[in-house]
């Protein structure tokens, strides 16, 4: 697997601050690499220098091998981006601010399949100004994508995105990778983590505290059930003789292996209840270890 990004020992200083220290990682081609941290770890830093919005006080930074500072347009060129600050002229529409996108590349893709892809054609026409936070949210990943990347670097690209805009961007940036696309997407939601990453970096405080794939990353087993709606969590944690945990209205977290015994208790439960399976997915859990980890640094 060729590495298209890659920050080596990166150091970024504000004054005395260093919000980046020390911190180096890398991304292949047809990989997804999740910057996972609470708010102020220094993900944006790294993001912003490695699109050559800021230049490093030590160590370096590299796109596809070139130095995103002394060759930025080229850069620019290559990389689809997607960042917490900015945004698109009020009075323009998506399909405006895509079409007139379009024409700064050569070859770029089609605007009305980036519509269609992201769940934008209903409100294509709508100005800037009246679109919800996850059809602005949608629309700028759409912009990331109309150059047909090579690399795709995004800051929290699910932001105020319901459910279902979840989903849109979740199957798209699963189709990228498929296509080759090395993805840097930066968040501090563990399920985005969870449910995206082929590697998990961690970082605080500007230093990188663990990476590695999921499976390296294991704490706990833990089994995710996904159903249509709610379940009696308390009844099948008795039944399991473990704890349950619903994450959300629909999506449960059973702290057992994955076996066939603990397997049909949790089916016979759902079966009782009325509430499909939807999907079941087993891992150890990740919650467990990122705090444990963010704790022994505070």
């Amino acid at each position: 697997m060729n590495t298209a990004i890659e920050t080596l020992d990166l150091t970024v200083h504000f004054g005395p601050l260093a919000a980046v220290d020390g911190v180096s990682f890398h991304v292949g081609e047809g990989e997804i690499v999740t910057l996972l941290g609470p708010n102020g770890a220094g993900k944006t830093t790294v993001v912003e220098t490695l699109l050559g919005f800021r230049s490093p006080t030590s160590g370096h930074a590299r796109i596809g091998g070139l130095n995103p500072v002394t060759n930025h347009a080229e850069v620019v060129h290559r990389t689809g981006a997607l960042l917490q600050r900015g945004g698109v002229w009020f009075p323009m529409t998506p399909a405006q601010v895509l079409t007139l996108t379009a024409t700064y590349y050569d070859k770029p893709r089609g605007v009305d399949e980036l519509l269609a892809l992201l769940d934008l054609r209903g409100c294509a026409a709508t100005p800037w100004r009246r679109l919800s936070g996850g059809e602005q949210q949608r629309t700028l990943l759409a912009l990331a994508l109309i150059g047909q990347p090579t690399v795709l670097v995004l800051d929290e690209p699910t932001t105020a995105v319901d459910p279902e805009g979840r989903q849109v961007i979740r199957d798209l940036l699963s189709q990228q990778r498929a296509l080759g696309c090395a993805l840097l997407i930066t968040t501090h939601e563990l399920s985005e983590a969870e449910r995206l990453a082929d590697r998990v970096v961690i970082m605080q405080h500007g230093r990188i505290l663990t990476q590695g794939t999921l499976a390296d990353l294991a704490g706990d087993p833990v089994v995710i059930v996904d159903t249509t709606g709610p379940i009696d969590v308390d009844d099948l944690a008795r039944q399991l003789g473990a704890p349950v945990v619903a994450t959300s209205p629909t999506t449960f977290t059973c702290h057992v292996a994955n076996s066939s015994a603990n397997l049909a208790i949790i089916t016979a439960a759902l079966e009782a209840a009325e509430r499909p399976l939807v999907s079941l997915r087993s891992r150890a859990s990740l919650e467990e270890r990122y705090l444990a980890l963010l704790e022994e640094t505070r």
